[in-house]
């Protein structure tokens, strides 16, 4: 009798593995499914979306089966679906070749996109969308649009005014994070010099403006993913503007680098990730995250006291999103306290800003006040070179400020050392030696060298 109850112990133990394995195992890589039948409260239409794309798509239909998206029943043609008279109305049919599937699939005239702009996420995320518009990501694209200055840069210096090819820096470079103004064709579909590409400011042929997928990639629209600093050093790296850089080189980009995994829970609901659900900050923690009495916002210009990518850093003060000192820079200031006072004394937060403050303060006044100075009087007296990029002095007044000078404050104001003075401040010593020297050449002999 003993050896019989042991045997049933150990049957029914196997059993509890079994099935707890089961509900731990990846639910599943679709990629290798030919045929799917998802219900999940979806629209007869949306059930032939997923049972088509799982093999005509399969990536992108595994990517929405993991998705909130998936879990609530909004699927392809929630998204995807336009009015016949849109600008971007596809009939469905003549996108793809169906002759291998089953035709009745597809309901009669189904008109689709293959943009989707912000308004559409909108319709769900009426807040993350209002917040973005205020932000300065809003102005990405809108920013450069006047800019001849710029486009001279990419097409005319960089693309070397080639005839067929002279778009291909910016089309490749500045759109892909910027964004652009995207073009369609003759047949509705966007032209290949204005998509694809991931740009946060996107502006779509309705001009609806943003890109949600910028952080929040498609199909799978992880909130995970859009929280880790990866998501911002998409765009946030580099010689200029290389926030990702000086992160890894703060003590919180520290803290992230060898942190353990199971100290750090990413995928907690917007507004319920506090402290604990993370052992240190990223830049979504800081600049977004709902921190004790703040709440979660997309408005990431909200927490922020000096404009510090600018040739000068003022303290911010416009409502106007257009601007380059959009936001409230003392509200700005003490709200990004709170943010600090999670984890840190007041007497830690307040000293740190006393310091970055007095290297953004000494930027402007010993750096970027006697350059612009200088710059001025040589402009006025017809000593500078009409090619910018061919002058040695506009060069270096140009990294000056767009390099060296956005490196020590940025450095300064997110804590990495290195950055400040290093790439910082050490360089913009140099910057400023080599503009006195060239300034007084040029004043004394009245010619360019």
């Amino acid at each position: 009798m003993r050896m019989i109850h042991q045997m049933i112990v150990l049957a029914m133990l196997a059993c509890l593995a079994t099935f707890a394995a089961a509900q731990n195992e990846d639910p599943g890589d679709l990629t290798q499914i030919k045929t799917l039948s998802i219900d999940r409260g979806l629209t007869e239409a949306g059930k032939n979306c997923v049972t088509c794309h799982a093999k005509v798509s399969p990536n992108t239909t595994n990517d929405w089966r993991h998705s909130r998206h998936g879990h609530v029943g909004v699927s392809c043609i929630d998204c995807h679906a336009v009015p016949a008279d849109s600008e971007t109305a596809i009939l469905h049919d003549e996108v793809f070749d169906m002759s291998d599937y089953d035709a009745s699939m597809l309901e009669d005239e189904v008109h689709i996109s293959v943009l989707v702009p912000p308004s559409t996420c909108a319709r769900c995320h009426a807040v993350e969308h209002e917040q973005f518009t205020e932000s300065g990501h809003y102005r990405s694209y809108h920013q450069i649009v006047p800019k001849d200055n710029l486009h001279a840069l990419t097409d005319v210096h960089e693309g070397q005014n080639h005839p067929e090819l002279a778009g291909a820096p910016n089309e490749t470079g500045c759109m892909q994070c910027h964004g652009t103004e995207i073009k369609l064709d003759e047949d509705g579909r966007p032209t290949p010099e204005t998509w694809p590409n991931a740009g946060m400011g996107n502006v779509y042929p309705s001009g609806s403006t943003g890109n949600c997928t910028a952080c929040h990639s498609r199909h799978r629209f992880s909130i995970a993913e859009a929280r880790k600093p990866f998501a911002c050093a998409e765009c946030h790296l580099g010689p200029d503007h290389p926030n990702i850089e000086i992160f890894e080189a703060s003590k919180h980009g520290h803290i992230y680098n060898t942190r353990n995994d199971e100290e750090w829970n990413w995928d907690v609901a917007p507004g319920a990730w506090e402290v604990g659900d993370f052992r240190g900050p990223v830049c979504s923690t800081c600049h977004m995250a709902g921190i004790g009495e703040l709440k979660t916002t997309h408005n990431i210009s909200e927490r922020l006291y000096w404009v510090s990518w600018a040739q000068r850093s003022s303290v911010r003060d416009s409502d106007d999103p257009m601007s380059p000192i959009l936001g409230d820079g003392p509200a700005g200031r003490d709200k990004m306290e709170q943010v600090c006072s999670a984890c840190h004394s007041s007497l830690h937060t307040d000293s740190f800003f006393q310091q970055a403050d007095k290297a953004v303060r000494l930027y402007n006044q010993a750096y970027y006040d006697p350059a612009k100075e200088m710059r001025d009087e040589l402009e006025e007296k017809g000593l500078l070179k009409d090619n910018p990029w061919g002058d040695d002095f506009q060069l270096t007044f140009y990294h000056m400020w767009h390099h060296q000078g956005r490196r020590a404050r940025m450095g300064a104001l997110h804590g990495a050392a290195d950055y400040a003075h290093w790439h910082g401040f050490f360089e913009l010593m140099q910057d400023i030696y080599e503009l006195e020297e060239i300034y007084e050449q040029r004043i004394e002999t009245g010619e360019i060298e």
